[in-house]
C-alpha cells in the first residue's frame, strides 16, 4: 500500500469495485472494521449476473490490481441503540460481519440469525460458529429440522424497547423481515436494510431537469431516466448500479419536489426531498433543478 493506505471503514460500508475495464458492483465490507489496511470482501458468483461477479471471480487473483471507491455507507449501526438485530439472507451476511465484530467489540447486545438454504451453502460458516461472537449466531437452514427454522415472534420478542433490526439479503427475505417487524410494532425508524438487487419502476411522465451548475436544460420523457438523457447528451453522471440501491447517483434538489424511487434513502430523509437518484427517480413536479 506504500504512502496510501487503505482509509477506514465503519460497520455496514462497502465500496465500489471495477476489475478491468468492466461494469462497477458494489460490494460490502465484511472484516474486522477495527483491523487497518485491509478489506474483505464476499461475492456469490451468480449465475443470473450482469458481468460484476463473473469477472470478480475469474479475475481476482492474488496480485491482481482493481479500482475501489472510497468505503460508503447507507446502512450504518446506531450507537443509541439498546439491542441490535442481526438478520442476514444468503450472501446479506456479509455487511452483518462487520457489524458483529464491531457489536462484539462494544459489549453491547445483540443477535445475528442467518438464514440459508442449505448448510453447505452458509457463508463464513466456520468464522460465525467459532469466532469471538459465536454465542451470538442463531443459524435457520431450510433444509434442517422444524425446530430451528426462524420464527420472528422468538426472534423479535415482545417489544422493540429500544432495539434495532438490520436485515440484508434477496428482495424477498428483506421484505419479509421488515413486514414481520413492523405488524408487531416496530417503528419504521428501528427497521434498516441494504438491498443488493432492486426491481425498481423508472417509468412515469415527463419532466424538465435543469442542471445547476451548467443551467442546461432536458426533457426527461416517460421511457428514459434522468441518467439516461444527461449521459448522452455528455454530461458527466456519477451512476453504478442503475437500479437506486448504492447512493451514487444521490444530487441534492435545489428546486422542485422528487418522486423518489430508490431504495438507499431512509422515509426521513425522503421526506425532505433534499437529494434525488438519477439512476432511477423522476419528478413530481414539472420542473426539478439540481446541483450537477
Amino acid at each position: 500500500m506504500g504512502d496510501n493506505p487503505l482509509p477506514d471503514f465503519d460497520a455496514g460500508a462497502h465500496v465500489d469495485l471495477r476489475i478491468g475495464g468492466g461494469p462497477i458492483r458494489q460490494y460490502s465490507l465484511c472484516n474486522d472494521p477495527g483491523i487497518k489496511g485491509r478489506y474483505r470482501l464476499g461475492i456469490l458468483l451468480d449465475p443470473n449476473s450482469r458481468g460484476g461477479s463473473i469477472a470478480a471471480h475469474a479475475e481476482l487473483i492474488e496480485g491482481a490490481v482493481v479500482e475501489i471507491g472510497m468505503p460508503r455507507n447507507h446502512f450504518p449501526l446506531v450507537s443509541a441503540a439498546k439491542g441490535s438485530l442481526l438478520f442476514g439472507g444468503g450472501i446479506g451476511i456479509t455487511p452483518l460481519l462487520a457489524m458483529a465484530y464491531t457489536l462484539a467489540e462494544r459489549g453491547a447486545a445483540f443477535d445475528l440469525h442467518y438464514s440459508v438454504r442449505e448448510r453447505s451453502r452458509a457463508a463464513f460458516f466456520q468464522e460465525l460458529t467459532e469466532g469471538a461472537f459465536s454465542d451470538h449466531v442463531h443459524f435457520h437452514f431450510n433444509d434442517g429440522p422444524a425446530g430451528q427454522l426462524l420464527d420472528m415472534s422468538i426472534a423479535l420478542g415482545a417489544e422493540p424497547d429500544g432495539r434495532h433490526v438490520y436485515v440484508c439479503g434477496p428482495a424477498g427475505f428483506i421484505d419479509f423481515i421488515t413486514n414481520e417487524a413492523r405488524m408487531r410494532g416496530w417503528p419504521a425508524s428501528q427497521i434498516h436494510s441494504e438491498r443488493f438487487d432492486a426491481d425498481v419502476d423508472k417509468s412515469g411522465g415527463s419532466f424538465e431537469f435543469v442542471a445547476s451548475s451548467s443551467q442546461r436544460s432536458f426533457i426527461i420523457p416517460s421511457d428514459k431516466t434522468i441518467a439516461e438523457v444527461l449521459l448522452a447528451a455528455g454530461v458527466d453522471v456519477p451512476v453504478s448500479c442503475e437500479q437506486g440501491i448504492c447512493g451514487t447517483c444521490l444530487c441534492d434538489v435545489l428546486e422542485g419536489v422528487p418522486d423518489h424511487r430508490d431504495l438507499v434513502q431512509s422515509d426521513e430523509e425522503k421526506s425532505t426531498n433534499a437529494q434525488i437518484a438519477l439512476c432511477c427517480s423522476r419528478s413530481l413536479s414539472p420542473k426539478i433543478v439540481v446541483r450537477i
